[in-house]
């Protein structure tokens, strides 16, 4: 008794493409001809992987081979294989050329996301064979990604990066913070400057840092009662919504407060101006690829700079 081989032995590319052309040809013998074989030994392979599978893949009831039901789906499926190999091929080929197989950026939840995807949509107009990958971080979590691998490029870190051990970094611009309230919230009417006392008695909205060790806060205080969110779009909301107060990026708040849906508050504390930086591998790092090589050039422009920062679209 023969045993069949294994599904994974005999469904090879090139069987794959050899039932190709037996289905677009009609017949093993046109087949056998286009591929320089005999017949005999075309029809052996196939019975090969019918055995494998278990499954009739051609109608030979007919002058003509026809694929069965399992045939098509095996035809259809092969030709995707087929198409995803050529793709693999292409990209390895790509990649030898100096292009990294994957680049990951972590985005601080401040960074525009708007900006971000128009980055992202000229970097793909290249036809890369980089595969990119962007995280979502926020504050010191936005380096750590760097820091431990996970991310080859962070944008809207809040620390100067080059004091990092092996990091490389460039400054974005400042980030003036406002804090911001519901018109219908209780501190929108309170006599200001606001005083830490009088922001004690009320709720604050905060985002948890993404950082896995460790992690600050920014505009808590001791005794407040606090709403943790995970981004910075949830805090806005949640603002929105007058679940609480917070400091949140001025531009992101520019046009809910135009439209009166936020109210910017004075408060007695010192204005939050925060200062961002990109960073990447510094000189303990390889080389920078051509995929990283062209975000680093994108980020020296001023004008993608600001719109970083700027370019929030709500409505």
């Amino acid at each position: 008794m023969t045993i069949p081989a294994p599904a994974r032995d005999v469904l090879t590319p090139d069987s794959l493409a050899m039932l190709q052309v037996i289905a677009e040809t009609g017949s093993f013998a046109a087949a056998a001809r286009q591929l320089g074989v005999v017949p005999s030994a075309l029809t052996y392979r196939v019975r090969q992987i019918e055995e494998a599978l278990d499954v009739l893949l051609f109608d030979r009831s007919a002058r003509q081979a026809r694929p069965t039901e399992a045939g098509g789906e095996l035809l259809r499926e092969g030709a995707r294989l087929l198409e995803e190999v050529e793709a693999v091929a292409h990209r390895v080929r790509r990649v030898a050329t100096g292009w990294e197989p994957q680049l990951t950026i972590a985005v601080d939840g401040v960074i525009a996301p708007t900006t971000m995807l128009e980055l992202v949509e000229a970097f793909y107009a290249q036809s890369p064979p980089t595969r990119l990958k962007l995280r979502d971080d926020i504050l010191t979590g936005t380096l750590e990604a760097l820091t431990s691998g996970r991310a080859d490029l962070a944008i809207g870190v809040a620390v100067n990066a080059s004091n990092a051990s092996g990091l490389q970094g460039a400054v974005i611009g400042d980030l003036l913070f406002l804090f911001t309230v519901a018109p219908h919230h209780p501190l929108a009417t309170v006599p200001g400057p606001l005083t830490d006392t009088v922001l004690r008695q009320h709720r604050a909205i905060a985002v948890a840092d993404s950082a896995q060790r460790g992690g600050v806060t920014m505009g808590l205080l001791g005794g407040q009662d606090v709403f943790t969110v995970g981004g910075m779009q949830t805090k806005l909301q949640a603002q929105l919504r007058g679940l609480g107060a917070g400091f949140l990026p001025e531009p992101m708040v520019r046009p809910y407060v135009e439209a009166g849906r936020l109210v910017v508050r004075e408060v007695a504390r010192p204005a939050r101006r925060v200062r961002l930086h990109y960073a990447w591998g510094g000189a303990g790092h390889a080389a920078p690829g051509r995929a990283l090589q062209w975000w680093l050039q994108q980020l020296e422009s001023p004008t993608t700079r600001a719109a970083l920062l700027e370019n929030h679209h709500p409505f």
